[in-house]
């Protein structure tokens, strides 16, 4: 069965930039293409009028990336996939980013269960400012996005009145993980988020003392929920994933360690990261915020009971209780989501849901294992 167009939900509209500071049909590299954060961002690239090159570890696992953007965007020639089956290579990057203009870079590290953040902020650095040293050297760049981690600001903590800013940094994490004095089995995912904070100031300390000629902007991300764009190829991944194990009613113990925070729709995740990249004015040195409503995944479950009285019963019950607190600085995303041609800003915790659970209930017709695959992350 060929991919179906998903229809947009009612406050979502077609993105269009009005004088792009990146020409149009200009190529865009997306690292990482197979992920949920990179096939929706090259979607909304391939739908404003760019051509995309997209990195996977194994193009011929991830062909049906071509035919799907072509069923999406109206025929074949605007997107194409390169291999990078080690981005830890001496200069990995280097025929990836020829003739580019700009880079959404989605890769990262993934595994939840690092103790050691400090080496491994130190590894994955290695890798990361190659890209950032290629992208200098190509000389066509005009402009690069970066993914960070909204667990690079803060530890979530539902009791906790916080305000974060641009100059938060979650440095209760990284001192937490460097201390020997503490169980490594209490420390939960405290060396993930110190990993996450390393890595973006050590990209950041890069940048300010380089400066390079390319625009360089990161995106702050949390949960990520909506529309996975092919289930069947893809499964549920990443966060949309913990909405699948509701549905199923497995893996409620992990479900329960995470705290009420915020979260933010698929398609207007990527189409920020457009108007970051490419959007006039341009946009430059900033930490764009990309946190759309408040969330709980007790919430979640309310709503998909809400939507699908009939399967409430087989719904896992999250046991995590209370609302998020923290004030973030979300406006100058949503002012980006806006120039994009969204004026009604973000889309709703109920919209994304329910794209969510269409997602899961499209792959149950099509088949297919649920399981993600993996991109370059380790």
């Amino acid at each position: 069965m060929s991919p179906s167009k998903t229809t947009k939900s009612s406050s979502q509209s077609k993105i269009s930039l009005t004088n792009p500071s990146i020409p149009l049909n200009s190529l865009i590299l997306v690292t990482g293409c197979n992920g949920l954060l990179a096939s929706h961002v090259a979607d909304q690239l391939l739908a404003a009028g760019y051509r995309v090159r997209g990195t996977v570890r194994n193009p011929d696992k991830c062909s049906y990336l071509t035919s799907l953007y072509s069923h999406r965007h109206g025929g074949p020639g605007k997107f194409e996939l390169v291999e990078i089956s080690d981005v830890t290579a001496p200069n990995a990057w280097d025929d990836a980013v020829k003739g580019v203009a700009g880079i959404v870079h989605c890769v990262g590290a993934t595994d939840l269960t690092i103790q050691e953040s400090d080496s491994a902020a130190q590894e994955e650095l290695e890798w990361q400012v190659g890209l950032l040293e290629a992208a200098r050297r190509a000389g066509t760049v005009k402009s690069f996005v970066f993914t960070s981690s909204a667990w690079a600001l803060w530890m979530p903590d539902a009791s906790k009145k916080v305000t974060l800013t641009e100059q938060s940094w979650n440095e209760d994490a990284v001192a937490l993980a460097r201390d020997k004095n503490v169980d490594p089995k209490t420390k939960g995912m405290a060396g993930f988020m110190a990993l996450k904070t390393l890595v973006e100031q050590g990209i950041w300390e890069w940048v300010k003392r380089e400066k390079p000629g390319f625009a360089f902007n990161t995106v702050l991300l949390d949960t990520v929920l909506g529309e996975c764009l092919d289930p069947k190829n893809q499964g549920i991944p990443s966060t949309l994933g913990m909405v699948h194990w509701i549905w199923e009613n497995k893996h409620m113990a992990i479900i329960d360690l995470m705290e009420p925070q915020w979260f933010v729709d698929c398609v207007d995740m990527a189409k920020v990261y457009v108007a970051a990249l490419a959007s006039s004015p341009k946009v430059d040195r900033e930490r764009l915020f990309v946190f759309g409503e408040r969330y709980s995944f007790g919430e979640v479950a309310r709503l998909l009971g809400e939507m699908f009285p009939e399967r409430t019963e087989k719904f896992g019950k999250p046991k995590k209780e209370g609302w998020d607190q923290t004030e973030v600085p979300n406006q100058r995303a949503e002012e980006l989501l806006k120039r994009v041609g969204q004026k009604k800003g973000w889309t709703g915790l109920k919209e994304s849901v329910r794209a969510n659970a269409e997602s899961i209930l499209r792959l149950e017709r099509e088949g297919g294992t649920g399981a993600p695959q993996s991109t370059y992350a380790r």
